[in-house]
């Protein structure tokens, strides 16, 4: 196999073999849903684990951002951190401590407490990679699944894509971007695409949930908005069509993207949130994110699963394309 997520088929294979047998665990591991929910009595605990492993600029401040997303997303506060830190040999103690302040530094911006977790020098390892163990709490009756999306929702899409694969594109191999032509003031905006618009869909997600009802809320990561639109679907047993003008491809995204070849739609997308939902809802939810100074857009509708998935355009409607791995992951690989 190649680097990337497992295929979708292949995890739902995988997952199926799992038993869980305690009770209080009210959702398991589930292809398309982003935690599990465990019965704490009047709540529930949401547990979440991800690792950072195409990045190696700022890793240990991803690594927050990218659990609270998926804690954030099921319409629960993110509350604790664990985190695993592996460093290859020949670290300087600096690069250490200053990964090791990125993440509490990450965690104090989004009122997370890092518990604990383990940092060691690894054998053999190329280039750094974090782990990350993330716990939440919420209301039983304000859980939202990805499951939960309906044929006849609107989808909603904040923000843009694909802010994460831009910024890590940006920082990673920025001498190639310069090379093939792309302007350097663009390439320094897109660096800052962590900060600004910014790969947490923490204030996204809340603000949603508090603004109407969200049949389901997700968080495009790996395999970019296509790959989640697919994990959406999927989850609900739907079917969707989304058109590919309205899908807020950023400026820096589209020119990065050109000129190394790569398709924005299965780049890596942290930063935008997915969220369904009654269509004469959307322009309710889209004006209160607005007043947050997020930008928001409905792109398609849920449909029946017998439709599958589609993506229309001014050519007409073609099948929804899929990536059998990340954008970044085939670049870097490549």
């Amino acid at each position: 196999m190649q680097a990337g997520k497992l295929p979708l088929e292949l995890l739902s294979q995988l997952l199926s073999k799992v038993d869980v047998s305690d009770p209080r665990v009210v959702l398991g591991p589930t292809p398309g849903e982003d935690a599990a929910l465990i019965d704490f009595g009047d709540r529930y605990l949401v547990a979440k684990t991800d690792p950072i492993t195409f990045a190696t600029d700022l890793i240990g401040w991803y690594v927050v951002q990218v659990n609270a997303n998926d804690i954030a997303v099921m319409g629960a506060t993110p509350r604790w951190l664990m985190a695993t830190l592996l460093l290859p040999e020949g670290t300087s103690e600096d690069r250490a401590s200053a990964m090791f302040d990125q993440v509490r530094e990450a965690c104090d911006d989004l009122g997370i407490s890092l518990i604990g977790g383990h940092t060691e020098v690894t054998y053999d390892l190329p280039r750094p990679i974090a782990v990350g163990a993330m716990l939440g709490e919420v209301a039983k009756d304000r859980v939202v699944l990805t499951s939960g999306a309906r044929p006849g929702d609107a989808i909603v899409v904040t923000k843009g894509i694909a802010i994460e694969g831009t910024a890590i594109l940006a920082r990673e191999s920025e001498d190639e971007l310069l090379r093939s032509g792309v302007d350097e003031r663009l390439v320094r905006t897109a660096k800052e695409y962590l900060f600004s618009p910014g790969i947490s869909v923490v204030k996204d997600a809340t603000v949603a949930h508090g603004a109407v009802e969200v049949h389901s809320m997700h968080d495009p990561t790996e395999g970019g908005l296509a790959t989640a639109l697919l994990e959406v679907a999927t989850a609900a047993d739907a079917g969707l069509v989304v058109d590919e003008a309205r899908i807020p491809v950023t400026d820096e995204c589209r020119s990065i993207c050109r000129a190394l070849g790569l398709d924005p739609l299965g780049l890596i997308a942290s930063g935008a949130l997915l969220a369904t939902l009654l269509p004469k809802d959307a322009p309710k939810l889209i004006a209160a994110l607005a007043d947050e100074g997020i930008p928001a857009y409905e792109i398609g509708s849920i449909t029946p699963p017998e439709d599958g998935l589609k993506l229309r355009s001014a050519q007409g409607v073609r099948e929804l394309p899929t990536f059998e791995r990340d954008e970044l992951a085939r670049y870097l690989s490549a």
